[in-house]
């Protein structure tokens, strides 16, 4: 974090919401989604033509980016297919006895 910033927020009492001072990979993940989310449904959908619609358009795209975007990381399959396979290689389960 620079150095400005960091003076600024002791200045005005402020405890950063980062870890080590000068750490700037500790939101690395965060920032990485945020700035897909801003990409792939912010940016191509605006101006936004009422309140509701950045709410519900917020709603499909976790949606989608949880169960049917394609991950590399998955071997681009979606995170619902990728479950499926999984749990379609693990042996049968016996039923608990009651």
């Amino acid at each position: 974090m620079s150095v400005a910033y960091t003076e600024r927020l002791d200045t005005a009492g402020i405890k950063p919401s980062t870890g080590a001072v000068g750490s700037s990979y500790d939101n690395a993940l965060a920032e990485s989604v945020i700035g897909l989310y801003k990409t792939e449904l912010v940016k191509p959908r605006r101006p936004w033509k009422g309140f509701d619609d950045p709410e519900i358009a917020n709603a499909e795209w976790v949606d989608w980016y949880n169960n049917a975007r394609l991950h590399s990381r998955l071997n681009y399959l979606s995170p619902t297919e990728y479950e499926s396979a999984y749990y379609a290689q693990q042996p049968p389960r016996r039923p608990a006895l009651v």
